[in-house]
């Protein structure tokens, strides 16, 4: 009997680490005075830069949400950290490093919001 509750835990064990896998290796949230923003790194650990990043955004007026594909923007010349960009023409969604939340409707900013990481 033992046994085969330690093998149900290894199996529950790996389910809940496949799960995590899936939903990112690295998951923050956002909270500005408008939205909560969750962004997803589906990359692995220790890369500067990504191409598969999630941003699920809330209004907190309205409740609508909205899911998006995205990457994070680096400094060409020495791989810093810069944000993450999402695209939606022709709006466009940053998250800057120091958390602030821009939306551009082409070239023409239309939101600024500063924000706080917050617990998921």
């Amino acid at each position: 009997m033992f046994k085969s509750a330690r093998i149900v835990s290894s199996v529950l064990l790996s389910i809940a680490g496949s799960i995590a896998c899936a939903t990112g290796v690295g998951a923050e949230t956002l909270l500005t005075k408008s939205f909560k923003v969750k962004i997803i790194r589906h990359c692995e650990e220790g890369n500067v830069s990504c191409d598969r990043v999630t941003y699920i955004g809330r209004s907190l007026k309205t409740g609508k949400s909205i899911t998006l594909t995205g990457k994070t923007v680096n400094n060409s010349g020495s791989y810093t950290f810069l944000g993450y960009e999402f695209r939606n023409e022709p709006y466009r969604y940053s998250v800057t490093r120091n958390n602030v939340l821009l939306v551009y409707k082409g070239d023409r900013l239309i939101l600024r919001e500063q924000g706080a990481l917050v617990d998921n």
